[in-house]
């Protein structure tokens, strides 16, 4: 009896966006990064092509967050005071592909620091590291609008990766990337009809969806993960099969959203039985970005150095079969 063919037929393929700028094309970085360019569901290499590994930004805050466990501030060590070094660590020791830069600072009911400060530390990490760079805002739409354009203008030519673009402030957004010639993160508040939305919305802005990298507001493992792993499913699929306003890289910012709830928080002595925090928070954050790049993340922000190690591995393992 014969074996009926049973792989899937796709008819699109998936944009694909590089970040970073070398000196030849008008920035400083040493190299670039490029994700996306599928013609198939992640991994599965025998139904088309995933010519681009997903890409690992090690996420580097402006000031320390409130609230991050003592382990994961020790294991990034004295560096977290100070994002340039934060971030040059990141690249020489943690060995990450880019680095995602989150402008919590200027967060109002936080520390409310001003544009220029935001704007100062952009332009220091980008001196401390010649990896592309994610210039990603504190999420407040107002303040993001006052910060984000004179840090694109610190950034210009350096063809950043700048977010979040929303339903609300897409203008904004559309018109400093197209000013600075920076490429697009367009958010989603766990919608796949509003993430259609705003890609529709910024290309009538008339910003280029070629340059545009898709994110749903993350959840971390337990915390309605599967909800968001069966979105980036399903703007996979929808790319694939042709929608061009679907047809886009995703991002997912996983350490960013990891570290803000109790499994990665609380050690034994609340959580009896889970094991010690050392081991189940990069554990915790390790496993919600495998997760997310299996459902087709191309880039996923990590803070664990161990996480970053074993998110590192099993891209590779996945990309050559080799499960050693």
């Amino acid at each position: 009896m014969q074996i009926p063919d049973a792989k899937e037929k796709w008819t699109s393929k998936i944009n694909a966006i590089t970040l970073g700028a070398t000196r030849a094309e008008g920035g400083t970085r040493a190299k670039t990064v490029t994700v996306g360019g599928e013609t198939t569901l992640p991994f599965l290499t025998s139904e088309g092509e995933m010519p681009h590994p997903p890409a690992i930004a090690g996420l580097v805050v402006d000031v320390v967050p409130e609230g991050w466990p003592d382990i994961l501030k020790k294991a990034i060590g004295d560096e977290i005071r100070s994002p340039a070094e934060w971030a040059r660590k990141c690249v020489e020791k943690f060995k990450v592909d880019l680095i995602c830069l989150k402008l919590l600072g200027p967060d109002p009911v936080g520390k409310n620091l001003s544009a220029d400060h935001a704007a100062k530390t952009v332009k220091a990490v980008l001196e401390a590291v010649d990896v592309p760079l994610i210039i990603w805002g504190c999420g407040d739409e107002k303040k993001d609008n006052e910060v984000l354009p004179p840090c694109s203008m610190a950034a210009r030519g350096e063809n950043c990766l700048i977010g979040a673009a929303t339903d609300k402030n897409y203008r904004t957004l559309g018109a400093i990337g197209k000013a600075d010639k920076h490429k697009l993160i367009g958010e989603a508040p766990v919608d796949i009809n509003i993430a259609k939305q705003v890609n529709i919305l910024l290309q009538d802005a008339g910003f280029d969806l070629k340059d545009v990298v898709m994110c749903q507001v993350t959840a971390a493992l337990g915390y309605g993960f599967d909800y968001v792993y069966t979105i980036f499913e399903r703007v996979r699929i929808a790319g694939l099969r042709g929608d061009k306003h679907m047809a886009l890289p995703q991002i997912a910012n996983v350490g960013w959203e990891v570290w803000k709830i109790k499994e990665a928080l609380a050690d034994e002595d609340i959580l009896p039985g889970w094991g010690k925090l050392e081991k189940r928070g990069p554990q915790w954050e390790a496993t919600t970005a495998v997760g997310y790049i299996q459902a087709g993340a191309d880039i996923v922000t990590l803070a664990h150095p161990d996480a970053i190690a074993t998110v590192k591995e099993t891209i590779t393992q996945l990309m050559t079969g080799d499960s050693k």
